[in-house]
């Protein structure tokens, strides 16, 4: 099955879409701090749903604790999952090289402080010209971070099941700051969260998300702009294990846009290359 799918590089979670930048906010790399912290950081400066569908705001038991915002000079924005004290996992079609990326971290009163990435390391076998073929490839990166995250946030495990297990029906939480209204950057910025079951037949190189209550006969639940990269978690023993990486979606019915099918990269092929690139970065991540 082919999918139109919204490269999600956007602002939200909710439908699917392969999330790329939004229209007129493209920034020169010189003035990633002033204009993005300007232009980009306004969309979120009131505390916003994301997630379409009606999501619900993400809390500490869903998924709050670990996920980043990410925000380019190119103007798009991104989820990310910390996995070490100054270590993002996300996809790697949100940090294309050629550009700067910085996380974001907003205080209680929703003012926005950029935060500086020291290195992007994409996966090697990740290819550009595959994603925007739509075919599967190794849409996963790590940005290594020049100062450690505040201690409001909490690095997360990886899983160790293998993605080949997974059955329709299984159900995982995908949390992500991306837009609740396709095309509105001011509806993303919030983290939201939303509750998808495995549809399809699910491997080790793509797992195919559905709203339960829509089944993507309607728009549903589900990942959109800005939305690329968020994590999905399935629980084990009690706590949140990152299975894989939101990648694309579509619209209701297999259209383009969002509220139809999430497409999340699983970590299944790329754990070991994430563990021993955290070793090489000095990243001490969980075994």
């Amino acid at each position: 099955m082919r999918h139109v799918t919204h490269d999600c590089r956007g602002l939200r979670l909710t439908a699917a879409v392969r999330f790329g930048p939004l229209p007129g906010t493209m920034a020169k790399h010189s003035s990633l701090a002033a204009g993005l912290a300007v232009a980009a950081f306004a969309a979120f400066a009131s505390p916003t749903a994301a997630l379409v569908g009606d999501a619900p705001a993400a809390s500490d038991a869903n998924g709050a604790r670990h996920a980043v915002l990410i925000v380019g000079s190119r103007g798009n924005s991104c989820t990310g999952t910390a996995i070490a004290r100054d270590l993002v996992l996300t996809a790697a079609h949100c940090v294309p090289a050629g550009a700067d990326y910085k996380l974001v971290e907003f205080d209680a009163a929703r003012r926005p402080t950029l935060k500086d990435v020291a290195r992007v390391t994409r996966h090697p076998q990740f290819s550009m010209q595959s994603f925007e073929a739509k075919r599967t490839t190794a849409d996963v990166a790590l940005l290594k971070l020049k100062e450690p995250l505040p201690p409001r946030l909490a690095p997360a495990s990886l899983s160790r099941s293998d993605a080949r297990t997974v059955k329709p029906g299984d159900r995982f939480l995908v949390a992500g700051f991306g837009v609740t209204r396709p095309g509105d950057g001011k509806s993303g910025g919030a983290l939201r969260i939303a509750e998808l079951e495995a549809t399809g037949k699910p491997g080790s190189l793509q797992i195919r998300l559905v709203d339960p209550a829509t089944r993507n006969g309607r728009s549903g639940l589900g990942a959109c702009t800005g939305d690329s990269g968020a994590p999905a978690f399935a629980a084990n023993g009690g706590r949140l294990e990152v299975v894989g990486v939101v990648s694309w979606s579509t619209g209701p019915g297999n259209s383009a846009g969002c509220g139809g099918l999430t497409g999340v990269t699983p970590l299944t092929r790329y754990r070991a290359w994430i563990v021993e690139t955290a070793r090489k970065l000095g990243s001490h991540i969980g075994e």
